[in-house]
This record gives C-alpha cells, structure tokens and sequence, in this order.
C-alpha cells in the first residue's frame, strides 16, 4: 500500500525544558494526526492512551467513520448507497481492491467464492467434539482456528497468497456458522449451492434440511444482504485491531481472524445485539415500558437500554436508518404477531421522540435493529453474534490483507506506564 498521508504542519511540544517539533499529518478527512513515532527517541518519553480512543495505530484506506456526522464509508461509498444498490459480493470486491468491480470481475469473484466454499470432508468432523447446547461462537472460534491446520504454508509478502487466504475465508466463514447452527439443533449439515447469492446460500444452508429443495424468500435474503453489507467494516474497532495486532506477528490468516472471531464475542462489541433483545425480553410487555425508560433515566439505577446511543457515532448511526427500513419491511413481509416486537417498536418511537433520549444522542443503533430483524427471521439469539463475525470476516480480511501491504508497518508493541512494587531484595520463604 502506497501511503497518501500528507504533512499538514508541526506540533511544538515542550519536555523537560526541551522542545521538539513533531509532524502532524493529514488524510483524506477526519482530524489530523500528530506523529508520535519519534518521541521517545527525541524526549525519552511515551504517550499513555487507555483503550487507544486518541491514538491512530494504522494508515488505512478502506474505511472512514464520521461520527459527529454520523457517516460510515467504504472506498469512498456511503453505507446507505451501498446497502440500497449494492450486493454484498460487490462490497466484498470493493474492500479488497479499493473499487467496485465490473460485471466480469463480479462473476469471477462470485464463481471463486462458490469453489472456495467447498471444504474438506474432514472438517465436518470438527463439530462432532462440541455438545449440542455449546455456545455456536465457542464453535466458530474453534472450527475457524482449526483451518489452520490445512493451510499451513504462510507467505504473506506475496500479494497473490494474501487474496487468495482472503477469499478461502469469505468463503468459508458462511460455511463454519450454518454447521454451527445445525449442530445446535442436530441437523444434518447442508452443503453450500453455487447457483445462489452469497446471503442466499447462507439461508440455505442454514434453514434448509439435506436432500429437500429448500426455496429462499427474496426479501429475507435481501434483508440478509443488507444485513452483511452494514456489518462488513467498521473502521478500527476492537476485534479489527485485534485481527491486525495478532497478524502483526506474521501468523496463520486463520489464527489472525480466530482472534477477531474471539474479541466480537464480547458482550461490549460483537454482543451488543444479542444484550439488546434479552433486554427486551426482560420488559416483556408494552405496559411496562415506562417503568424500565424510568430506571433508565434514573443514575442510581445500574439498568441502561441496550441498543440505543453508540461510542462513535454522536449522531445517528447511519447503518440504524437503512436497518429501521428494512426491520419495518421484514416485520411487514413476515406479519410476525410477537410482544416482543411489539416492545421493540414502541421503545423505538420513545427513544426517538423522548427529550432525555435526544439531547444525550440515545438513538436507536444498528444493534438494537439487527436483533429484532434476526429474531424476526429464525435465528435464535446465540447466532446473532455468529452472523456479526461472518460479515465482518470481510472487513478483518481486508484490514489483515491491507496491514501486510503497508511496509511501514510492524509488530505490534504498545508501552505501558508500570506502577508496581520498586527493585526489592528476594528473602528466603523460610524468613517470609
């Protein structure tokens, strides 16, 4: 990668009596950085930034969040162009080539995702080791570490090894979170089908039963689509750093995205929409929704809505208004007679109206829709986080891909500021 960073001044800062000048630097949009890599050599001191919420750790070209404005963008797309006229291949080719691809280069990549989708025999064998009732990300973090066994040979200076790891994982990863499901359940597995659309096969071989002919609605597999498109890529969150920190050190692909599988587990980040609907389910009824928007506000109360208000946006999250749309299209296809949808929808017209709720930005985010939307289609609340990690597979593979083009880049090694006990004498366990 070819960086297109610019300097757009210096910095002064002053130490110990001693000044120095540092570069700041200027992207396409977004604030400006100032350049900190030689501070230490120049000042004998480092930066200390808990949760790396003021620090940039990497040059990247892919994707731009915007959260005053309440923008998310890839390769220079809006997310609501591309959730409205895009397919998810088409995002898929824009996040590992930088622009969008023409019908021949999306047949291509739609035929080499089909061939790769195709997985060793072997590999059925992997879920036999998991309980019926074992978490589905326990099995995704697992099953996608062991495909590293059967791609061992790692060569990620060649360009060419790093596209084609990308797309066996694209590919794969529908794959691994179907069988997760239908081991849950103690189905038989069913094997990908080329002819369809990447959500569609998904939904296929996810609800379809082996050896029936299984038709997908069009409008849930759209809705799937849509679904994948607003969860490719978010920038540098948490498990994409931990995808780009664990790749740093030269590892298997597989390893690289086991560890970002690992860190969306996480209630904070991949869980958020699984916590949102147990929250709904715990107010249960319309009528006590006044009850729970009380203890909301209330700061001695530890209860908080999940799914509203988000750490990036300050505005609405632009993926929430395409997922509004299409929860309200789905709910309508579906004609779902649910309380809990009914909760959801009324909490959505508070949220949105409510002064408390639009002063402090509390609107309903992309998680607090994708959880009514999966429920609404099937999928039980312990996937929810399983189809995060399959969308976002994408987005880790084209960070991991872009990381190891950036020859400015190197093993990750954050610093810390230790404050434990000073040099001491050992004493013998006798005189202890």
């Amino acid at each position: 990668m070819e960086s297109k960073m610019k300097q757009a001044g210096t910095a002064t800062l002053t130490v110990d009596g001693k000044t120095v000048e540092l570069p700041i630097l200027s992207g396409t949009d977004g604030a400006n950085c100032i350049d900190v890599r030689k501070l230490h050599a120049l000042t004998g001191h480092f930066t200390i930034d808990p949760g790396f919420t003021s620090t940039a750790s990497t040059e990247s070209q892919l994707t731009f969040i915007n959260g005053g404005k309440g923008q998310l963008v890839h390769g220079g797309y809006s997310i609501e162009a591309l959730a409205d006229k895009a397919d998810f291949t088409e995002v898929i080719y824009l996040l590992l080539n930088g622009e969008l691809p023409s019908q021949a280069q999306f047949d291509g990549l739609t035929k080499a995702l089909a061939e790769k989708a195709v997985l060793p025999q072997q590999t059925k064998e992997f879920y036999k080791g998991f309980s019926k009732d074992a978490h589905p990300m326990a099995m995704m973090t697992a099953t996608m570490g062991a495909l590293s066994a059967l791609y061992e040979e790692v060569d990620i200076e060649d360009e060419a090894y790093r596209m084609d790891m990308a797309l066996n994982m694209i590919a794969q990863i529908p794959v691994l979170a179907a069988r997760a499901y239908k081991h849950s359940i103690g189905e038989d597995f069913v094997d990908p089908d080329p002819s369809l659309s990447y959500a569609a096969n998904f939904l296929k071989m996810t609800f379809g039963k082996a050896g029936e002919d299984y038709k997908v609605d069009p409008v849930i597999a759209d809705a799937m689509d849509k679904i994948f498109i607003l969860h490719a890529d978010h920038e540098q969150n948490a498990s994409t750093s931990t995808v780009r920190l664990a790749g740093s050190s030269g590892t298997n692909p597989y390893a690289a995205i086991t560890a970002g599988v690992a860190c969306l587990w996480g209630p904070s980040h991949g869980g958020a929409n699984e916590a949102c609907l147990n929250m709904l389910n715990e107010i249960g009824s319309v009528d006590r929704i006044p009850e729970f928007v009380a203890r909301a506000k209330d700061k001695a109360d530890p209860f908080r809505l999940m799914g509203f208000g988000h750490r990036v946006y300050k505005n609405h999250d632009p993926r929430a208004r395409v997922m509004e749309k299409t929860t309200h299209e789905i709910l309508g296809q579906l004609n779902i007679d649910n309380p809990i949808l009914d909760v959801a929808m009324e909490l959505e017209k508070i949220a949105l109206s409510d002064e408390y709720f639009v002063e402090r930005n509390l609107y309903p985010n992309v998680d607090f829709y994708s959880g009514i939307v999966l429920s609404a289609l099937g999928f039980p609340t312990s996937m929810f986080t399983v189809l995060f990690a399959l969308a976002r597979t994408t987005g880790w593979a084209a960070q991991w891909h872009e990381f190891h083009g950036d020859p400015s880049q190197r093993i990750g090694r954050p610093r810390q500021l230790f404050t434990g006990p000073a040099p001491r004498d050992y004493t013998e366990i006798a005189k202890r």
